[in-house]
């Protein structure tokens, strides 16, 4: 039998006859390949404690079962014995029945096919071998024999939108791929430039679209809100007509199923991935002021639709459906396309497929910062004698978290940025930070003089040799160096991402390896670290206004050229990472992986302090960097980012810093701005867009102004017979009028100007005015008094 490789793209363990069944669907060069392997027995662990009253319970219910002790013990030491069952089904009537009878259970938590692949660390790519059978559009191997490969897919996708009246009856089906690009339509055939495969109803529509699946076999489905609103639909239609959505590979069908508390939808579609265009940018940590598909659309590529308010949209297609279908078939087709081009653009497939093979995480899988972290470390703890900790719901103690210095309000010229790279995975590197070497660390004595273990905070040790986060993060760090080198942005980012969750999923309480040691390890030595450093540069003469996190900004006391400030810049950085060095090899014999860069020069730097206050914000600031046509302003926390500001406030904020910063008079430009609002010039710069982030009627106390103009909408929406919007959360445009909120595309009422001014404009301008001299009331009292 002969080796051959694959990508994952699905898995399932089920019972079949008796025994377990793990199904996995590949992408092969030989095209896609269903492995089967059976017989595959669901574990879980017991206290060995407690195995004399399991083994009573095992033969009262008089379930096959074998109870095996092994060399493994809890994290408190106590040994441990392995519960092996023939059906995943008997695996879960035995945990339930333990527990019930308040035996402790471990690690019941892991998935059969999930605990299948993390044990033979196989991440995404595999090498198989087994009993192969060809069918017309795949391989079947049985009694499969698999390990961890190294193989990276091809994988051909299919970008998938479809079209639909209010009441989600189905008018067309859009499919964008190399393959084939098309869109299967209810109707009677016309000439059209878009192609369409024309049909009798939505019965037939589906069909088709079964038949598209059969014919053309893509490896991955790509959409927006495709799980959410497509799937879910077309499930909810294929139901209704008593059809099997018969997508998947092998004949089988999809299944859609929705999360009972959430109502988010999940798909399953044995051989085939479902990638959420949404979903994914998100994993990617892409951020966009409006997740629409027109606002991304925009930002990323310079183009969007045509039609953007909803009702507007859903008359529209209605219309083109009633009177010009080929026109529909365009629109349909376009989304299909821009979500093409997008995830082109931003590499996200390739992304998917750099992540699962980085963490043998499903390609889907959303998040899964803990799942990762889980696939990656647990074979490893178990070849070390141990088994995880089950999660700690209760009782756990928060850890601190970055340090943010009280900042020095001001308005500076030449402002240093020194930031420390990836500092948190750099504290797990050089401190030794780990789950195994914490339990292993505290069992040697502290204040013995034999003590070799590495201290932490809040009680917390370290073993000197026995942990594997130090290594698992250097190994990371080597590949995202190397990716790096290679231009591999996907691989790069995927890499970053996966590094730095690390802190974060030891510092959840949603994580099985939590300890507020482990966290406040790695938190509070940053605090340390951050402190010392401006200590540091303190001692050169040099002022720190300000330290988040891992970077701290450094005044030079006055304005220096570009090359003056590299040179300072540089000098200290080489200063720092020595004294590090120096200082973790004379204090802990450790060798320091800390290493501080220069980052940015800020020409001109606004630190404001809080509003109403004298004291300076944190996590506010605006800069300028760069000369000439390189020159570009950099805005963190101010109006001009934030979602919830209106375009008025921010492009405000964006011209009057310019001028502050370039040492131009405001005062002018300050008092037009207010005229042409007063004067009503500015009203499509006055609406608000915020997101609802509850059902509408769960604001019941506090009732904020995006809810009562949402409730305004619905009702008018009611009213007119149209679909209300709001109900289930949603995207909300409104203006504040001399009667409250109100609905953008709803407005009864006079906008009230001095609300805009007082609560846009002011705050804007107070910021920064102060600090040259200037008050925006003074500016505006002779005018402000006119009206």
């Amino acid at each position: 039998m002969t080796l051959q490789s694959g990508f994952l793209l699905t898995r399932q363990a089920r019972d079949v006859r008796g025994q377990t069944q793990i199904d996995l669907w590949l992408a092969t060069e030989q095209g896609p390949t269903q492995l089967i392997i059976r017989g595959e027995k669901p574990v879980f662990f017991i206290l060995q404690d407690d195995l004399e009253q399991a083994q009573g319970i095992v033969n009262q219910l008089n379930i096959l079962a074998e109870c095996r002790s092994l060399p493994l013990h809890t994290f408190e030491n106590q040994a441990l014995v392995a519960v092996y069952t023939s059906t995943i089904q008997a695996s879960f009537g035995l945990q339930k029945a333990f527990v019930e009878r308040s035996i402790l259970v471990l690690e019941t938590d892991i998935k059969l096919a999930d605990r299948f692949l993390m044990e033979r660390f196989i991440q995404g790519s595999v090498e198989f071998t087994g009993h192969s059978h060809v069918y017309p559009d795949y391989r079947k191997v049985e009694q499969a024999r698999i390990r961890k490969g190294d193989y990276v897919p091809n994988l051909n996708i299919v970008s998938l939108d479809l079209e639909c009246s209010e009441k989600g009856i189905l008018y067309s089906i859009g499919l964008d791929s190399p393959m084939d690009s098309r869109v299967i339509m209810i109707g009677t055939p016309e000439p059209s430039e878009t192609n369409i495969e024309w049909v009798n109803d939505e019965r037939a529509l589906l069909l088709s679209l079964i038949n598209w699946f059969q014919a053309f076999d893509p490896d991955v489905v790509i959409g927006w809100n495709v799980i959410d609103f497509d799937f879910r639909l077309l499930h909810k239609r294929a139901q209704w007509h008593n059809l099997k959505l018969m997508l998947g590979r092998g004949g089988q069908s999809s299944y859609f199923r929705s999360a009972n508390q959430t109502q988010q939808g999940f798909i399953t579609i044995p051989g085939r991935v479902v990638l959420d265009g949404i979903d994914t940018l998100k994993t990617a940590t892409y951020h966009f002021r409006s997740w629409s598909l027109e606002s991304v659309s925009q930002e990323l590529l310079g183009e969007g639709k045509a039609i953007h308010n909803v009702h507007d949209r859903m008359d529209e297609i209605n219309q083109m459906y009633a009177h010009d279908k080929p026109s529909l078939a365009k629109y349909n087709l376009q989304d299909c396309i821009l979500v093409n081009r997008i995830f082109k653009q931003t590499h996200l497939l390739e992304f998917a497929i750099q992540r699962s093979r980085l963490t043998g995480l499903e390609l889907d899988r959303v998040g899964g910062s803990v799942a990762a972290f889980t696939n990656l470390y647990l074979p490893q703890l178990h070849r070390a004698g141990y088994v995880a900790p089950n999660l700690h719901s209760e009782n756990w103690f928060a850890s601190p978290g970055g340090y943010v210095m009280d900042s020095i309000p001001g308005l500076y010229n030449s402002v240093l940025v020194l930031d420390f790279k990836s500092l948190y995975p750099s504290i797990i590197r050089s401190f030794l930070i780990d789950p195994l070497g914490l339990i292993e660390g505290l069992k040697q004595e502290i204040g013995n003089e034999d003590n070799q273990a590495v201290p932490g905070f809040r009680g917390g040790q370290f073993h000197r040799t026995k942990h594997f986060l130090p290594q698992m993060i250097e190994q990371l760090w080597a590949a995202r160096d190397q990716a790096k080198r290679d231009n591999e942005k996907a691989f790069s980012q995927a890499i970053k991402i996966i590094m730095n969750s690390f802190y974060g999923v030891l510092g959840s309480s949603g994580c099985r390896f939590f300890d507020t040691r482990l966290a406040s390890s790695i938190t509070m030595r940053g605090h340390e670290i951050m402190k010392q450093t401006k200590k540091l540069i303190e001692g050169q003469g040099y002022q720190v206004i300000y330290g988040d996190t891992d970077s701290t900004f450094v005044s030079l006391g006055g304005e220096y050229s570009q090359q003056q400030a590299d040179e300072v810049g540089k000098s200290l950085v080489t200063l720092i990472n020595d004294w590090w060095k120096q200082h973790l090899q004379q204090a802990f014999r450790l060798n320091s992986m800390l290493e501080i860069e220069y980052e940015t020069h800020y020409r001109k730097f606004l630190m404001p302090t809080i509003r109403g206050a004298e004291t300076g914000s944190k996590k506010r600031y605006a800069g300028l960097i760069g000369t000439g046509e390189h020159e570009s302003m950099v805005f963190k926390g101010l109006e001009s980012v934030r979602t919830d500001w209106t375009a008025l406030s921010q492009r405000f904020q964006k011209e009057l810093y310019r001028m502050v910063f370039h040492g131009e008079r405001p005062d002018e430009y300050v008092r037009n701005i207010v005229e042409q609002t007063l004067s009503g010039e500015l009203d499509e710069e006055l609406v608000y867009q915020k997101r609802l982030r509850r059902k509408l009627h769960e604001y019941q106390k506090n009732v904020p102004p995006q809810v009562r103009a949402a409730r305004m909408a619905d009702a008018m929406n009611e009213k007119l017979g149209r679909p209300l919007q709001y109900q289930n959360r949603g995207v909300i445009e409104y203006l504040i009028t001399v009667n409250g909120p109100e609905p953008k595309e709803y407005r009864q009422s006079p906008i009230d100007y001095d609300h805009y001014i007082d609560k846009q404009l002011k705050p804007v301008a107070d910021a920064i005015l102060p600090f040259i001299g200037m008050q925006f009331n003074d500016l505006n009292a002779p005018q402000l008094g006119l009206f």
